[in-house]
């Protein structure tokens, strides 16, 4: 499953996010939007107003979703012990 997390520079939570991933070991893209500001206006066409914006397979949002992070970390475990 790719995740990608995408972020803006001195933003906490965007540095949040990436630490509860880390913390569940859910491995992770970043995408700094500082450096692709053309990917910055995609997003922003699509209604997110808030760094981090993380997309999944399945889902998307935006800003520090410790609930979300939660999920799919238990997906990823569960799809780990059904492998």
């Amino acid at each position: 499953m790719t995740i990608t997390v995408f972020t803006k520079p001195h933003c906490p939570q965007c540095d949040a996010t990436k630490r509860q991933f880390t913390k569940l070991g859910v491995n992770f893209e970043t995408v700094d939007l500082t450096q692709s500001p053309s990917t910055l206006d995609q997003l922003r066409a699509a209604g997110y107003r808030q760094a981090p914006v993380v997309i999944t397979p399945n889902s998307s949002w935006s800003g520090y979703r410790p609930d979300l992070i939660a999920q799919i970390a238990s997906q990823l475990e569960d799809n780990n012990q059904n492998d």
